[in-house]
């Protein structure tokens, strides 16, 4: 009888031992890849080094002048050609829209983008890509759950080198795209991709159920941690 009473306290100090090793990993996981809070200040962050490097780049002129003229910029840090997560090829992306009203811009909103095939026009895997949009169509389009490049909104590829200004783009077009691969910045065809919005995200970093035009348009929310993307497009549109 002793013998089993004392038994009891070992078994459940060998069960308390055995959940707190196998489980720390699994907890490890979760707090790594389950936290979409932090996966979205993240992408904002990444999103402003592209904007940043694009910015500066020599043969990049055609979009700083483009840019000044955009109602909203999307960013997609990263798009990978044969992603596991999106498809073929996808990738997260960001959306900030010009309020003229307010003189300021509004989100970001997030969203995926992918196709079954990108049409890299310089080759490689992956690609940094920049969308203007400028038109008031094609910020409306991006404000729907879900659009088709070239089928719901025009698009067409932007200039790209030394010398070349934006009047040398088709401006007619909804949305202009932009990309950078391997160092090289270049064109991309994204004719047939989609962008959908990622409803879960915007509630993970807005803390609450938001749609595209809530964040965009309406302006209902806000987060800090967006300020210095914010910021840096404005001295982009100011040409510092």
């Amino acid at each position: 009888m002793e013998k089993s009473i004392l038994r009891y306290p070992v078994i459940l100090s060998l069960v308390c031992i055995f959940f707190l090793i196998f489980s720390s990993p699994f907890m490890g996981i979760k707090e790594v890849y389950g936290d979409d809070a932090m996966e979205t200040r993240q992408l904002v962050e990444k999103a402003r080094f592209t904007l940043e490097n694009f910015s500066k780049a020599r043969e990049m002129e055609g979009f700083r002048g483009l840019v000044k003229k955009a109602k909203g910029i999307f960013i997609a840090p990263q798009m990978l050609k044969g992603a596991v997560i999106f498809g073929a090829s996808g990738g997260s992306g960001i959306l900030i829209v010009y309020d003229q009203k307010r003189n300021t811009w509004s989100g970001p909103a997030f969203y995926t983008l992918g196709e079954a095939s990108f049409g890299l026009q310089i080759g490689g895997e992956a690609a940094e890509i920049i969308m203007l949009i400028m038109s008031d169509r094609g910020v409306s389009a991006m404000l729907s759950s879900s659009v088709k490049l070239g089928a719901d909104v025009g698009i067409a590829m932007g200039p790209v080198g030394v010398g070349i200004d934006a009047s040398s783009a088709n401006v007619s077009a909804d949305i202009i795209t932009f990309s950078m691969s391997k160092g090289l910045y270049g064109g991309i065809s994204l004719e047939g991709a989609f962008v959908k919005a990622r409803n879960g995200w915007n509630k993970a970093y807005y803390g609450k159920e938001v749609t595209p035009t809530d964040i965009l348009i309406k302006n209902n929310v806000k987060n800090p941690h967006a300020s210095a993307l914010i910021e840096q497009v404005k001295a982009l549109m100011e040409g510092k």
